[in-house]
């Protein structure tokens, strides 16, 4: 049982390996992409299921126990964000023959997806700080093949400025990992929360924990980090633009939830007090960014760091209904920038530009399109019943619970601004007279993939009492490091 821990960082791995033998066997490539797509989420439920039922499943390699040897955590927290990556990977998986051009589909581009995705589930399941350096190493090789894909010059010169952070950015975490094994003599978590909880977080451990902060924010592009990410997102094709900005940035914030929920819990008057004030600022930046442009794509990945802010305002918070609220919004993101990412490729494709100055009238032919976009701008915004709305009424719960007027006022404005920058595209982009001279282009199999994920978050929304308590569970799990430590160590 307990190597269905680590079967979705494998069976990724493996795709990717095997699909590497058939570039240009497009026909091929593609059957097996969908089996191994769809084999590889039927597997994340089944171990979710278990998880969620039986409890955390730990895989201990090569059978040395922790913290000696490298451990796999099956956590609620860890499994559902499995989950949710492999149901984005295979939205993306079927939107992507309709997307690419054959060329860039045969230069590796689903062996690059496979490598990606283990990666990110690597990332989500590791229990120690070194082996989340690794895997979000192969995550970030996996991207830099993705992101100059095709070779065009403005893939380039984006690529070069993600490239030069993420580098930058990985040093300092090995520095990080380097000054925590020298300071505690360990790098599992588990046993690096032990010890932090034994002194209190005394001495450098707080400097330690804020430079883990530090990396982390870079890879999650919170303020005053966010600036390498909106350009970088949107040179790709929309497919990988999607994969982007569903999941890279969702590896970063989870990595600060994982580390301040279980680590550094001990100085919440200095850290968690400044993610407040941080997530406020990602709120206000991210949103100035998606308002001061014309550009569709650009629009919903500026979108992107208000988003972090909110997840972060959760920990800052640090209660349950605030961490409930992180959990349930992480997931809904995830969902709904995937679907938007695929979208706005779309009306971009259908258009034959992404400057929304230069298009207007689309609902006439793209009725259906349209009406997707208009739903996806409310389930961002966290318009009643949607996803969006669950996850922003627990946070805001939670941070008046706490009597922190200041996050709650500029989270409903960022709220309100959120829903007009997606409305923009709708009213300037699909409003207006028919434009008879319009060359329509078929979007037939981009579609399917965008209202599935749509329907999942409004599901998320409609259905929240069927979800809720899963995500409870996981706040309560968080709120106390004893069962992390408890069920890696087992003490």
């Amino acid at each position: 049982m307990s190597n269905l821990a680590v079967l979705p960082i494998i069976i990724p791995l493996l795709a990717g390996i095997i699909l590497a033998f058939f570039p240009k066997q497009l026909s091929l490539v593609r059957t097996l992409t969908k089996i191994f797509v769809i084999g590889n989420l039927v597997i994340a439920c089944y171990t979710a299921w278990q998880v969620f039922n039986q409890g955390a499943i730990i895989l201990e390699t090569g059978d040395w126990a922790a913290p000696y040897g490298i451990i796999i955590v099956a956590d609620g927290l860890s499994i559902l964000l499995v989950l949710t990556t492999n149901i984005v990977a295979a939205a993306c998986a079927f939107y992507a023959p309709y997307s690419l051009p054959d060329k860039k589909e045969r230069f590796y581009f689903y062996s690059f997806f496979f490598f990606l995705i283990s990666g990110v589930s690597g990332a989500f399941l590791t229990g120690d700080l070194f082996n989340m350096f690794v895997f979000f190493e192969v995550l970030l090789m996996a991207s830099y093949a993705l992101i100059v894909l095709g070779g065009d010059k403005v893939q380039l010169r984006e690529s070069v400025k993600y490239v030069f952070i993420n580098l930058f950015s990985s040093m300092l975490f090995v520095t990080a990992i380097a000054f925590v094994y020298g300071t505690l003599g360990t790098i599992n978590m588990a046993q690096i929360a032990q010890r932090v909880q034994e002194v209190e977080q005394q001495g450098i451990l707080t400097t330690i924990g804020i430079l883990l902060f530090f990396v982390f924010a870079t890879k999650a592009a919170l303020f005053p980090l966010y600036y390498w990410m909106p350009k970088s997102y949107v040179v790709p094709n929309p497919v990988i633009s999607a994969l982007f900005g569903a999941l890279l940035t969702k590896v970063g914030i989870y990595a600060i939830i994982r580390v301040f929920s279980l680590i550094f819990v001990h100085k919440i008057n200095l850290t968690h007090e400044t993610f407040i004030w941080i997530a406020g600022l990602s709120m206000i930046f991210g949103i100035i960014g998606a308002l001061s442009t014309n550009n569709i794509k650009l629009i919903i990945a500026y979108n992107i760091i208000p988003a972090i802010g909110f997840i972060l305002m959760g920990l800052g918070v640090f209660n349950q209904e605030a961490i409930s609220g992180s959990i349930y919004y992480l997931i809904h993101d995830m969902l709904i920038k995937t679907s938007l990412f695929l979208l706005v490729g779309t009306i971009a494709y259908a258009a034959g530009t992404s400057d929304l100055r230069k298009f207007s009238g689309l609902i006439h032919y793209y009725p259906v399109l349209g009406w997707m976009l208009f739903v996806s701008g409310f389930v961002l915004a966290g318009i009643p019943p949607f996803s969006g709305f669950i996850g922003k009424l627990l946070l805001l719960t939670g941070a008046l619970s706490n009597e922190e007027i200041a996050i709650v006022i500029i989270a409903l404005l960022t709220s309100l601004l959120i829903l007009y920058s997606i409305m923009k595209i709708f009213i300037k982009g699909f409003w207006g007279e028919k434009n008879e001279s319009f060359e329509y282009k078929p979007i037939k199999g981009r579609i399917a993939p965008v209202a599935v994920l749509l329907a999942i978050s409004i599901f998320m929304g409609i259905g929240a009492e069927f979800i809720y308590p899963s995500i409870e569970s996981i706040s309560a799990y968080l709120l106390d490091p004893e069962n992390y430590i408890n069920a890696v160590m087992k003490e």
